[in-house]
């Protein structure tokens, strides 16, 4: 009877140390799964957000020789595009708060919601 006992505390520890190694197996790979996501998300963000800014400075440097040519002068050229940009700084600025803020925090929270969605239904699957 003792030894059956003891039979059955060492299955439960082996059962236990088992659990546990699957466990932390388990939240290394959920991790290593996090990480990469985030990862690939932050660098296919960075090359998107990249291609815009680029095409925004070519964009911006068109505008400003386009305006140069039809004003006659390289500094009336610039100094138009200069004052749009001042324009929509302010414009910013006085909307911030109550408009660009709010878009931007929904924006995230809708994109985060969405990723765990698209997460559950993979999990269903």
């Amino acid at each position: 009877m003792q030894e059956n006992k003891e039979k059955n505390i060492e299955d439960l520890l082996s059962d236990a140390k088992d659990y546990i190694d699957n466990r932390l197996e388990y939240t290394r790979l959920y991790m290593v799964e996090k990480v990469s996501r985030t990862f690939a998300d932050l660098v296919t963000s960075a090359t998107v957000i990249i291609c815009f800014v680029l095409a925004f400075l070519f964009g911006t440097v068109t505008l400003a020789l386009f305006l140069s040519d039809l004003l006659g002068s390289y500094t009336r050229g610039f100094g138009c595009v200069s004052l749009i940009y001042i324009l929509l700084a302010v414009i910013v600025y006085f909307t911030k708060d109550k408009y660009i803020e709010k878009a931007i925090i929904n924006f995230s929270i809708r994109k985060y919601f969405n990723k765990i969605a698209d997460k559950e239904d993979e999990q269903k699957i």
